[in-house]
């Protein structure tokens, strides 16, 4: 507008329509290029209202709309962009000659044979150059718009590498503790089979001597240690094969009626000598409004309590086991299932609420010098609780730390239409 052709004070050829030609490659709604045409066209009266320039506004608003169908028409050609380029240069060019000489500011005559010849080729150079420059222009805002994508992208990418780290991180230690549990056990477990071991073959080669001073009571002393590492040695041999079973889904669970009046005389019948010989009272308690039998697998419910009384009397040096039986609604809010619930509570170590949760699975106990001190292989409370499952129950615990614990075994009442 500043420096174009003026041919006298009314009348400027200027590069106003260079910016519609670059619009018409970078947009392809047609509305927008209406608008750009006509916001330019208006643009000329800011240099005085007069009959040349609202020619070249009524110009200007004519190229919009011969902008806006060129595009419409390119786009469904599926031109690349240099020849969009070239067409619009061409196109317009042409349309804004055309449209000079119909509007009539200046003769036909002299403009057809004296202007246009100049000032056409001219246009068509200067708006192949400037299309060019503003081109370089634009491709370099793509590639800034590019860089800035392609650094979000990365940002994107190195949070989710970190993500995936911190994962891998915390299965490598999940891995890592899996992996001391075990050693720790097949240490633990070395030592528990090693000694019923030692004492069976100590205790059976004393007697295959035929030592004469030995007394008859002294045999008899022998052959029961013997029996009891047998026994022993039974258990654990039955701890890792019921847990290889579970593991594998193969552990059959036998639903029969079972006598809940009988199982206090069998707790005993276990556990009476241990309360005895520890110093520990030991006490069960049934619930009076108890029904006489329920359905279930009465092996295994015998296995689970005898695994909880078993670590109840482990773990407490004085004051008291109990063993308490009764019936009551479920724990969990809507639970209309009736239970029968088997509490087994002693007033023993406890259990911190950190280890919780840990001491229900396989080779692990509440801290890794207990299997040194109390012995044991840590997978009697990891075997009761997928007992308690597959008899469609489930075990919750109460503890505290130098206090005691509570173990609840819940079992339904109806499984026998389960």
């Amino acid at each position: 507008m500043f420096f174009g052709y003026q041919v006298h004070d009314a009348v400027i050829f200027d590069l106003r329509y260079i910016p519609l030609i670059i619009a018409t490659v970078a947009y392809s709604e047609p509305l927008i290029l209406i608008v750009i045409g006509a916001g330019i066209g208006l643009s000329r009266l800011t240099f005085g209202v007069n009959e040349a320039a609202i020619a070249g506004t009524l110009n200007l608003v004519i190229l919009g709309f011969v902008a806006a169908a060129l595009s419409y028409w390119m786009r469904h050609k599926s031109f690349g962009l240099l020849k969009q380029g070239l067409i619009s240069i061409l196109v317009i060019n042409i349309f804004n000659s055309i449209n000079i000489t119909l509007l009539g500011v200046i003769p036909y005559r002299i403009y057809i044979f004296d202007i246009m010849p100049v000032t056409l080729p001219l246009s068509l150079v200067l708006s192949l150059i400037f299309s060019l420059i503003l081109r370089d222009f634009q491709l370099e805002r793509n590639r800034l718009v590019q860089i800035k994508y392609s650094n979000v992208l990365l940002s994107a990418q190195a949070d989710e590498l970190h993500k995936a780290k911190m994962v891998l991180e915390e299965r490598a230690r999940d891995l890592m503790l899996s992996s001391q549990y075990k050693t720790d056990f097949l240490a633990n477990m070395s030592h528990e089979l090693r000694t019923p071991l030692n004492g069976i073959i100590n205790f059976a080669q004393l007697i295959s001597e035929h030592d004469s001073t030995r007394t008859k009571e002294e045999l008899i002393e022998y052959g029961d240690i013997i029996y009891q590492s047998g026994q022993d040695l039974l258990t654990i041999i039955n701890d890792i094969l019921d847990l290889s079973k579970v593991e594998a889904g193969k552990l059959e669970i036998v639903n029969e009626e079972m006598n809940i009046s009988e199982i206090p005389q069998i707790a005993f019948m276990h556990f009476e000598m241990t309360s005895k010989k520890d110093a520990v009272e030991f006490e069960v308690k049934m619930d009076e409004h108890l029904p006489l039998t329920f359905y279930t697998d009465p092996v295994r419910v015998q296995q689970i309590l005898r695994n909880l009384l078993s670590n109840a009397f482990k773990f407490t040096h004085s004051g008291k086991v109990t063993l308490d039986i009764r019936t009551e609604d479920g724990p969990d809010p809507g639970d209309l299932q009736e239970w029968i619930i088997f509490s087994v509570k002693d007033t023993g170590i406890g259990i911190s609420e950190s280890q919780q949760q840990s001491i229900f699975e396989a080779f692990q106990q509440a801290d890794g010098s207990i299997n040194r001190k109390y012995g044991g292989t840590g997978l009697g409370l990891s075997i009761s609780r997928d007992l308690s499952r597959l008899l469609g129950g489930f075990i919750r615990l109460e503890s505290e730390l130098g206090v005691g614990s509570c173990f609840k075994l819940y079992l339904p009442l109806s499984q026998e239409d389960a």
